[in-house]
């Protein structure tokens, strides 16, 4: 069996890049609400203004990747990102922060189509293990992200952030230099793919994308509603401290970026569908205990399960999407791996405002009732017929 393409690792740090920087700005919310005096609809709006640009512009980029590819987007986007989160360490002014989030969702908008659509091309057989091995930069970003900002946030100094600037740009720097042999293989994949299938047209099934989408919509808002809100969770609810708030979500994306690579394996070997079944049935109780836990010990355990139904899913739902709209990869590549983000941050802030309003538990309630139609819709969903023999 061929071994993965190395620059399909090189995407992978890219996807850390963006989503190092994607996964600090939740962490930084509650130093925010402290400087800032923001409450939580107001601190729940930064994450709606950091997925706003993307959820638009992801889907878009994506499609237009479909007619004239655009491989600068890659290194353009860790750039974007680096910068923004820079520039939130020297000021307090809350729509400079608003600026900053948003700009920073645009750079990781950028980066995703494009390279997953590349990722998809170099990956062969083995779109499973490609794409779980892509996603596990994302995760590995979402995991670390969070820490680095607390570290800088409540225990050094939070101009520590030009870190994040430093990092990107070196990253960037690697992925502009290797650009044109990445290219070169990407021609090289699509020769041999049309003459091992001589005569194939590529479809798009967009009733069953429809399905998928109501499943990535459910998975986002788990994944943004818990990104924003478990470090809140565990400060006002569980009276843990902002930097442990931080570490649980650390803990989250640590457990993500080992789910994320086995849910790809997993996928290659008994299928996309059965393990995205399993995952969404599984987010039921999970999410259902956590919201209603008042014990730390308790609610640190429940986020075993919790990632498990957030990110063995993730690689299936990318494959399946790119499958479903075999003509359009890159516009379903921006939905699937952009949606899976942004639409959540868009419902945060009604989120936010049910926490002002009832309380942080009784507004998450949300995230066990969504995956009930998740689990619903997973059920619905139908083999690909490409696969069907």
């Amino acid at each position: 069996m061929k071994k993965l393409s190395p620059y399909v690792y090189l995407f992978a740090t890219g996807h850390f890049s963006v989503d190092w920087a994607q996964g600090a700005i939740p962490a930084l919310l509650p130093y925010f609400i402290s400087s800032c005096n923001l409450n939580y609809q107001d601190a729940a709006t930064l994450i709606f203004a950091n997925m706003l640009l993307s959820s638009v512009s992801q889907p878009i980029f994506g499609y237009y990747s479909d007619k004239v590819s655009k491989p600068w987007f890659a290194p353009l986007g860790p750039i974007l990102c680096g910068l923004c989160l820079t520039m939130l360490a020297f000021t307090q002014n809350y729509w400079l922060i608003f600026l900053c989030s948003m700009f920073s969702g645009f750079g990781s908008s950028i980066y995703h189509p494009e390279a997953a659509r590349m990722v998809n091309n170099i990956a062969g057989d083995r779109k499973g293990q490609a794409m779980g091995t892509f996603s596990v930069g994302g995760n590995a970003g979402f995991a670390i992200g969070p820490m680095v900002a607390g570290a800088c946030a409540y225990a050094f100094d939070i101009h520590g952030l030009v870190v994040f600037g430093i990092v990107n740009a070196l990253i960037a720097f690697v992925l502009y230099h290797q650009m044109p042999h990445i290219l070169s293989l990407v021609s090289e994949a699509a020769t041999a793919e049309k003459k091992a299938h001589p005569g194939e047209v590529r479809t798009n099934d967009w009733s069953a994308f429809a399905r998928l989408s109501v499943v990535i919509f459910v998975r986002s808002i788990g994944f943004t509603v818990c990104n924003t809100f478990i470090p809140l969770y565990w400060i006002h609810v569980l009276h843990a401290s902002p930097a442990t708030g931080s570490l649980a979500l650390s803990i989250l994306f640590s457990m993500g970026v080992v789910i994320t690579f086995i849910g790809g394996v997993l996928a290659d070997r008994f299928g996309f569908l059965r393990v995205l079944r399993g995952s969404m049935v599984i987010m039921i109780p999970s999410m259902f205990f956590l919201v209603n836990s008042t014990d730390i010990v308790t609610a640190t355990l429940l986020l075993l399960p919790v990632a498990f139904s957030l990110f063995a899913a993730y690689s299936p739902i990318v494959v399946l999407g790119q499958t479903y709209l075999g003509k359009n990869v890159g516009f379903a590549s921006g939905v699937t791996l952009g949606l899976t983000t942004t639409i959540g941050g868009l419902i945060s802030p009604i989120v936010g405002w049910g926490a002002d309003q009832w309380g942080i538990s009784p507004a998450l309630q949300c995230l066990w009732i969504s995956a009930i139609f998740g689990a619903i819709f997973a059920f619905l969903i139908p083999v690909p017929k490409a696969w069907r023999h």
